[in-house]
């Protein structure tokens, strides 16, 4: 047992499941009755029968996800899960929650594809449905297990290499208005995300040492960007119009946070009055991140700027600088003389 906000909890593994729930009691002497029943039950089989999923249907699960969960968690994964809300509910609808398969969640894969759908964008639905269904078995207690535990994943291809030459830099830049002109040189000086760039506060940017902290990143970690000259200059120049009524660091024409969908609908604007084809917003973050590699700075420290978990996300950059990768196996260059050794073996003489 262990304690949460001065009441009870428990939690109990048994055939490979994990039972967590509140004892609801701050008493310790009832709590650890109350533990000793649920064991009692677990291990009769009586337990998992009283499971009040036989009642709820999966409309219910996501009205009680969207309400609990969701709040919880940074307002683009909250985008993203109303927008995967869209496709799951006239699939599953009014579904008891006990009759939902593995089989019944592949064939909505199934359907997904069949529409045309991206597999990335499948496994996002697949993982919203995950987290709910986990929190339904483990936390609610309104099912036994999560039936999207055993269903695969679809296989996806990211390997999008798409960077903005200088020559694009240029066109982009010179038909740009000027707040979008700071953002574009920002991103290209920063690797922001885009989250991350219109969420940017002014109590996170640090102008004498240079540097802004993101607390709002993907992988939920804190990290510190070093500014260097243009993206201090961004910086500078959005002081001069900062808003005395709201603390972001790039603001519309009301002074209010950018609205994340508006700036890419502006950017692709732009794009087609440039004529730049197959570039997207978040494009400007790979640029970073591909011009940071081909100037030799190593995988290790872009990884830390670009805010990657894992450095594997990071090495598909790699291929970008082949001339470090010959430095790396020129240090073991030696004069091994091979000539003079080929000819004593062959007893060869002046």
């Amino acid at each position: 047992m262990f304690k949460r906000a001065g009441v009870w909890w428990t939690c109990i593994r048994h055939n490979g499941r994990k039972i967590q729930k509140s004892l609801e009691t701050s008493d310790k002497k009832l709590a650890q009755d109350i533990e000793a029943k649920i064991r009692t039950e677990i291990v009769e089989g009586s337990y998992f029968e009283k499971l009040v999923g036989r009642n709820k249907t999966f409309g219910d699960m996501m009205d009680k996800f969207m309400a609990e969960h969701a709040p919880t968690v940074s307002e683009n994964t909250q985008r993203s899960y109303t927008t995967s809300l869209k496709f799951l509910l006239p699939h599953f609808g009014d579904s008891n929650l006990i009759s939902i398969s593995p089989k019944m969640i592949s064939r909505y894969k199934v359907l997904r594809k069949g529409d045309g759908v991206k597999p990335a964008t499948v496994n996002r639905e697949l993982a919203m449905l995950s987290k709910a269904f986990s929190l339904a078995a483990k936390e609610w207690e309104w099912l036994k297990d999560n039936p999207v535990s055993r269903v695969s994943k679809e296989k996806e291809n990211n390997a999008r290499d798409r960077w903005l030459s200088k020559d694009e830099e240029k066109r982009l830049l010179d038909n740009s208005p000027e707040w979008i002109k700071q953002i574009i040189i920002f991103s290209l000086n920063t690797g922001l995300r885009l989250g991350e760039l219109t969420g940017l506060e002014w109590s996170r940017v640090d102008i004498s040492n240079k540097t802004i902290l993101i607390d709002n990143s993907k992988n939920g970690e804190q990290r510190t960007i070093p500014l260097n000259k243009y993206a201090l200059d961004v910086v500078k120049q959005r002081l001069r119009v900062k808003s005395l009524k709201y603390d972001y660091v790039f603001i519309n024409r009301y002074s209010w946070k950018i609205n994340p969908n508006s700036l890419r609908d502006a950017f692709r604007k732009i794009l087609r009055k440039v004529e730049i084809d197959d570039f997207r917003l978040h494009d400007l973050r790979h640029s970073f991140a591909t011009r940071l590699t081909q100037s030799d700075v190593d995988l290790y420290k872009i990884s830390k700027l670009l805010g990657h978990k894992d450095i594997k996300m990071t090495q598909r950059y790699a291929h970008h600088c082949p001339d470090s990768l010959r430095e790396g196996v020129e240090v073991l260059d030696v004069d091994y003389n091979l000539t003079t050794v080929e000819e004593n073996e062959i007893g060869v003489s002046s």
